[in-house]
């Protein structure tokens, strides 16, 4: 089984924990400390929210600006149009933006979230059906049923 460590730096470590979990992820405390913390995104999934000092010990590259520049954009997928609302609503009550209007493709469902230092984190729910057969079949059989 494999797990993903999505590394993701920060100007205040205490705003970005808060910020997190205020969106209903967890901490890992194992992995946590004045540097960094292990945010829980699932079973499999984690940001390590760095502080930009300790992330710049991990590469000999200059740190992009994410509140100026883009350099990944994170998305997870939702069980729910409703669940997408609901943890972009939670973000933006907790210090975060909206960058762009949310995006609906009828069988997908998209807002985006921008946390207090830049990085954008992409919600969505995609129609399982749509998921299974790709959008473009699944846009067509839509049609015909129209």
């Amino acid at each position: 089984m494999s797990s993903i460590f999505v590394n993701l730096a920060t100007n205040d470590l205490d705003r970005a924990k808060s910020f997190y979990t205020s969106l209903g992820f967890g901490i890992n405390p194992l992995f946590t400390d004045e540097n960094a913390a292990c945010i829980v995104i699932d079973d499999n999934i984690f940001f390590m929210v760095l502080t930009k000092e300790y992330f710049a010990t991990f590469t000999d590259k200059a740190l992009a600006d994410a509140s100026t520049s883009a350099q990944a954009l994170i998305a997870i997928s939702r069980d729910s149009r409703e669940d997408v609302d609901t943890i972009v609503e939670a973000g933006l009550a907790a210090g975060g933006s909206e960058p762009r209007p949310l995006q609906d493709y009828g069988f997908m469902y998209n807002r985006d979230l921008e946390d207090p230092d830049g990085n954008i984190l992409e919600f969505l729910y995609m129609d399982p059906k749509a998921a299974e057969q790709g959008p473009e079949a699944y846009m067509a059989e839509q049609g015909a049923q129209a």
